[in-house]
């Protein structure tokens, strides 16, 4: 019997302590957080043709292509870096013969 009670108290005492050790792995993860992300997204504007309407936005590994509607009724594609934020050209859409 007194091996028993002998085993409780230790296993209580491994029980108390794995609890204390798990909250001071939280308590020391959460204290050294990495650096916050920075606040906002800064880029130069992109800009449109006046009355020109953004019809679709395509992106890829480092580009978003707009695809606008121009006020005459033509179609354009924007050619915009991910990286910077700036413009890299248009290609304007024509219709085939």
């Amino acid at each position: 019997m007194r091996g028993l009670k002998l085993l409780v108290v230790v296993m209580g005492a491994m029980l108390i302590a794995g609890v204390a050790a798990l909250v001071a792995a939280v308590a020391v993860r959460l204290s050294h957080r990495g650096a916050a992300p920075p606040a906002a997204f800064t880029a130069p504007p992109v800009g449109l043709p006046h009355g020109a309407k953004i019809e679709a936005i395509s992106t890829g590994p480092d580009r978003i292509v707009l695809e606008i509607l121009l006020s005459d009724g033509t179609r354009q594609l924007v050619v915009i870096d991910l990286a910077s934020g700036r413009q890299l050209g248009t290609i304007p859409l024509h219709e085939g013969p």
